[in-house]
């Protein structure tokens, strides 16, 4: 029940990030996402077969792991944007926001709940349930926010860097072969090495 729980979480909390992405590009004057029926709350229009279900399942079975995963990509057009690579970068940041802002909520009522009454089992398992909210969205916050390709923070990254950095912002920008490779090495190695930084914000949040 508690990977069913967190597929679920998993999978409404991705579907928050990508709507995110596609509600400031529509505020950009960006009408694709819109216009693609991707602006909607319906994990229907958003599921990944292997980003939402099959991932996700493979690390709930793996012992200590963390569960991620992710849902399509909400598509937008750089050419309706005033200013692409910017625009690029607030749509991108949007959805990892939008993952902090959840988490962030969820954080308030996890902190007032042993205000609430005398401790209960019941409380007790509701707090965890609301852990589990906030850590699974820290998750996609922190894991979307690494400036690889084709990760949000590829993205963000690029409109930091200079002008001078030409052939080294089209990597970044261009979400191609070796940018999935490193995907895919992040997913299987270096997830270790950025679940301390996950489990801090956690702690910031909740104080656990």
């Amino acid at each position: 029940m508690l990977i069913i729980f967190t597929i679920i979480v998993l999978i409404f909390s991705a579907v928050v990030h990508e709507v995110s992405h596609g509600f400031v590009a529509e505020k950009l004057g960006d009408p694709t996402a819109r216009l693609a029926g991707r602006l909607t709350m319906n994990p229907l229009k958003h599921l990944d077969p292997f980003g939402s279900v099959i991932l996700p399942l493979l690390l709930a079975l793996l012992p200590g792991g963390i569960i991620f995963g992710w849902a399509k990509p909400v598509p937008y057009n750089p050419f309706n944007l005033k200013n692409p690579e910017k625009g690029a970068a607030m749509i991108a940041a949007a959805g990892p926001a939008s993952n902090f802002l959840i988490a962030a909520a969820m954080s308030v009522i996890y902190r007032i709940l042993p205000y609430l009454g005398s401790y209960t089992p019941t409380m007790d398992v509701v707090g965890q349930l609301i852990g589990m909210i906030i850590l699974i969205n820290i998750v996609l916050g922190v894991f979307n926010f690494v400036p690889i390709p084709p990760l949000d923070g590829a993205k963000v990254a690029v409109a930091l860097m200079p002008d001078s950095w030409g052939n080294f912002k089209r990597f970044f920008y261009e979400q191609n072969t070796y940018g999935w490779i490193l995907l895919a090495v992040l997913i299987f190695i270096g997830i270790p090495i950025i679940s301390p930084i996950m489990y801090w914000v956690f702690h910031i949040f909740t104080g656990v």
